[in-house]
């Protein structure tokens, strides 16, 4: 049990000392308080917090938030490199800057509260958030190893991110684009109607087309991260079955005349995994400009696969499916507006 004692402190004034063992029969001292009352009260949040195995070590709440971070960021092993990467870019560069040297005592609610409004009036909704979750995952670990009792950054206000409106192309524009897109229309047709993610298109293997079935496999994900492509699973670690469109056979076979089966679908010009295509001068924003279409990219086409599927009468589980997406209530949040007729077809026979 904690005991309270008096001492006179250099200045000759009557002080109170708190005496307890920590958790691991450590003998520790907290002195400094000005009346008994305060004193006791102290000790009895202490026996409280032992018992209850929220105690938190006044040495452990001095570390700061750099140091913490750093051992944070070196575990997450989990995450996929483009993850990895966007994660430790938030960490270096806004959440560093800021909390490097604060210990974690120090970390206000407030505090996160000013920073999280300050970072907003220049940054957009989706870094601000990336780089609060940095922060407070890394206080989420600090109460997990008991240094300490509560996550201040729980409960900040966050600004809302404005989902940008998606481009759906109609059959005769992706037919358009791809006559523009030249030596590259087989990607665009891929893209476009088998919703694919750009780099597992661009991870695609000539052993992965199966034409007799009219499938593919999509197994592979090949990234850019930085300058380089790396090659890993799908987002979600999902691998999946997509049907090609006969029209789409025939272009793809052509695609995979004279290649060995290891070799990729798409590669690029030096042979290796084609990358996005960027900038004004790329290949797909030309063939956009030839073809006479809206701004739009890539991904793009992944949107307009959605869209074309649901207009030809699949479900949500077949999109699902098609997309890659963990779960069919992903599926809806994301393509709400495709299914509006659906509601309203349902709203009319409860009606009836």
């Amino acid at each position: 049990m904690a005991t309270v004692q008096r001492y006179l402190n250099a200045a000759g004034h009557v002080r109170y000392r708190v005496r307890y063992r920590s958790p691991g029969r450590r003998q520790t001292d907290r002195r400094g308080f000005r009346t008994k009352r305060d004193a006791e009260q102290f000790a009895a949040t202490v026996e409280v917090s032992k018992l209850r195995g929220e105690y938190v070590a006044p040495s452990d709440t001095r570390v700061t938030i750099g140091e913490l971070g750093e051992t944070w960021l070196a575990n997450q092993t989990h995450l996929k490199p483009s993850t990895a990467r966007t994660v430790e870019i938030a960490w270096r560069v806004h959440v560093l800057p800021r909390w490097e040297a604060a210990p974690l005592t120090e970390v206000r609610h407030s505090d996160v509260q000013s920073w999280v409004s300050e970072l907003s009036a220049r940054r957009g909704a989706t870094t601000v958030i990336r780089a609060f979750g940095v922060l407070a995952a890394i206080l989420d670990t600090a109460v997990r190893d008991h240094r300490l009792a509560s996550n201040p950054a729980r409960g900040v206000k966050l600004p809302r991110k404005v989902r940008r409106e998606h481009v759906y192309l109609t059959h005769q524009q992706v037919h358009a684009l791809a006559a523009a897109a030249g030596n590259n229309g087989p990607m665009v047709l891929l893209l476009a109607y088998c919703g694919l993610r750009w780099g597992e298109a661009a991870g695609l293997r000539v052993l992965d087309c199966n034409f007799t079935q009219r499938r593919i496999r999509v197994v592979n994900n090949a990234v850019e991260v930085g300058s380089k492509v790396i090659v890993g699973t799908p987002k979600n670690h999902r691998r999946r079955t997509v049907p090609l469109p006969r029209f789409i056979v025939d272009r793809l076979a052509e695609q995979c005349r004279g290649k060995e089966p290891d070799d990729l679908l798409f590669p690029g010009p030096t042979g290796g995994h084609m990358r996005p295509p960027r900038g004004s001068g790329g290949w797909f924003e030309n063939a956009r400009k030839r073809a006479g279409l809206p701004r739009l990219t890539p991904h793009d086409l992944r949107h307009t696969a959605a869209s074309l599927s649901v207009s030809a009468g699949a479900n949500v589980k077949a999109v699902q499916r098609m997309l890659g997406h963990s779960s069919a209530a992903m599926t809806l949040d994301v393509y709400a507006d495709l299914f509006d007729d659906d509601l309203e077809a349902a709203l009319s026979v409860n009606l009836a």
